[in-house]
């Protein structure tokens, strides 16, 4: 007789796959930090530096598929605890295959497929972080922060190519006026870079999120904002910050 669990077992986080009625199980989720060169002038740096990252727990994501532009948004919590929340789009990568040390020339085909991710921060708690040297957990890692529309498998992509996502337009809108706007092709470290990178000190698995980076723009929301985000060629994410 196998052992249970002496209290119920978290349900698994997952994400809406396009076109596929099975769904992505979520894993585990790295952030990558200063990824666009102009957001990491913003932030305060101005070199390529070496990629770093923070994590989310597998349960701050947030399905909000179907949540597109001419549709209801997707209702999302005004977090607790801050009085600076601020928006960040980036494009999403999700690993169908697992690995370490993976060289960049084969990191490609370790991608299953790509959605639209919404990095929400508490601005004040991480500046606070930062100035005593402290973790960003709380300012990262909270409840609903991060709304994900549908993954997009590779396959769907045009031309079946996992490269195709190294380019496209990416956009933030508040209220219908643009915020952040610029291009895949300007990330300091590409896809196939950050996931060769991030293999190389931890084991990769499927079902493993990367949030890849967001341009410049950032900036706070307030109760009642509707965010549009969207990365040419992927599901745009619509939502409502109540």
């Amino acid at each position: 007789m196998s052992a249970g669990f002496v209290v119920p077992a978290p349900p698994t986080t997952s994400l809406a796959v396009v076109g596929e009625a099975d769904r992505f199980p979520v894993r585990r989720v790295f952030c990558v930090g200063r990824n666009f060169a102009e957001h990491a002038k913003e932030m305060g740096a101005d070199t390529r530096e070496p990629p770093f990252y923070f994590s989310k727990p597998a349960d701050a994501l947030v399905d909000v598929s179907g949540s597109t532009s001419g549709a209801a948004p997707h209702p999302i919590p005004y977090p607790p605890a801050t009085e600076d929340l601020h928006h960040e789009v980036e494009m999403v990568v999700a690993i169908g295959r697992g690995g370490t040390d993976i060289a960049v020339a084969d990191a490609l085909a370790h991608v299953y497929g790509f959605g639209v991710g919404v990095d929400l921060t508490r601005r004040d708690l991480q500046a606070q972080a930062k100035a005593m040297r402290r973790p960003w957990d709380l300012a990262k890692g909270f409840d609903a922060s991060g709304p994900v529309g549908a993954i997009t498998p590779v396959a769907a992509l045009p031309g079946a190519d996992a490269a195709a996502m190294g380019s496209g337009a990416i956009e933030l809108r508040v209220n219908g006026a643009t915020a952040q706007s610029g291009d895949m092709s300007e990330l300091v470290w590409s896809t196939a870079e950050l996931v060769a990178n991030l293999s190389s000190s931890v084991a990769l698995a499927a079902g493993d999120v990367i949030f890849t980076g967001t341009p410049a723009g950032v900036g706070a929301l307030q109760r009642g904002d509707v965010v549009e985000a969207s990365v040419a060629g992927l599901e745009t994410v619509h939502i409502e910050l109540v």
